[in-house]
């Protein structure tokens, strides 16, 4: 089978997939770096974001080429590699840095927005830099397989700085709703990134290798869309235009797991948001994500969350929930 797609993914279905692309565990920090400064990143399991708000500099992600820094680049950093930022002196040099090595927990949500590498002067560059989560589901992370850096540079009337920014300040805020809004800003991101990948195809096939099969992806946008609805390998055989055995070993390729597996993942992802919104009832739940019966929604969503329905509703129901949200988001990290 040819890496080429033979068929192009429809500008509806790239729609439908960004819709409903799941942005969580945002962690943003603005490092403001002074001349002659190395900032270091260990490596991260999650996919990390940097965006040059001003000045200059250079970066290096594990064994790729060394990425020059001007304002209103972007950088994806492929998970899993270690990452170091260099800012030059006034003459030029980048040797014998003073380094400075960011803790684990330096992207958490912080108490003040920025963060100074140097002494407390003026820094030659600021940046955002943090990490992020893209996917569908708990299965199928957008950028998990991504081979190398993804480099844009963008203008400032483009605005993502702006995005950026407001994203740290809600994160420093901490308000209600801090996770939805820090989702929509970054998935503004996202979306343009998209649209730069599309027109030449070898750009969307290495920065989006999990959507690199277009039959395939167009078979995930119907289940990411749709996920109640009464999905066979069958039906989505015929979507993709594969025969079944097609469609299995096309899909396990780009996924690593079958349809049915991702089918549940994305139901019951879809089911932990009704029942957290308590609107509907467990079995208008349980009909709305494609189950017939409680019982085996609710056998499900324990094999999934490792808890029944009825008592994440409950505790989704009480005002303090962080620790009960952090042991979700853990299981889910899990499973992912």
């Amino acid at each position: 089978m040819t890496n080429r797609p033979n068929l192009r993914i429809s500008a509806s279905e790239i729609d439908e997939l960004m819709s409903m692309l799941e942005i969580n565990d945002v962690r943003l920090t603005e490092w403001r770096i002074e001349a002659g400064h190395q900032l270091t990143f260990p490596p991260s399991p999650t996919p990390a974001i940097h965006y040059n708000l001003f000045g200059t500099g250079q970066m290096t992600i594990g064994d790729a080429p060394t990425i020059a820094l001007s304002p209103h680049t972007l950088v994806i950093a492929p998970p899993r590699q270690a990452l170091r930022i260099d800012v030059a002196t006034e003459a030029g040099s980048i040797l014998g840095p003073r380094i400075v090595e960011a803790s684990p927990d330096s992207a958490e949500a912080p108490k003040t927005r920025h963060r100074s590498v140097g002494g407390g002067g003026q820094p030659r560059l600021i940046m955002i830099c943090g990490q992020f989560r893209a996917s569908y589901g708990t299965i199928i992370d957008l950028f998990r397989a991504l081979p190398v850096p993804i480099v844009e540079r963008f203008a400032e009337s483009d605005q993502l700085h702006r995005a950026l920014t407001a994203a740290l300040d809600e994160l420093a805020t901490q308000q209600v709703g801090v996770g939805a809004m820090t989702a929509a800003m970054l998935r503004q991101i996202m979306v343009m990134l998209v649209r730069r990948s599309l027109a030449p195809v070898e750009l969307w096939l290495e920065r989006f290798s999990e959507l690199s099969d277009p039959q395939v992806a167009r078979a995930l946008a119907e289940m990411v869309g749709r996920p109640g609805a009464a999905h066979s390998l069958s039906t989505l055989s015929q979507t993709a235009a594969l025969s079944r055995s097609a469609f299995m070993v096309r899909f396990g390729d780009a996924f690593g797991c079958s349809p049915m597996v991702v089918l549940r993942q994305l139901r019951m992802r879809r089911a932990s948001h009704l029942l957290a919104a308590h609107i509907l009832s467990i079995e208008q739940v349980a009909h709305a994500v494609g189950y017939a019966s409680r019982t085996s929604f609710a056998r499900a969503f324990r094999q999934t969350y490792g808890i029944d329905p009825s008592e994440y509703s409950a505790r989704t129901a009480q005002p303090s929930r962080g620790g009960f949200d952090r042991v979700v988001r853990e299981r889910f990290q899990a499973l992912a």
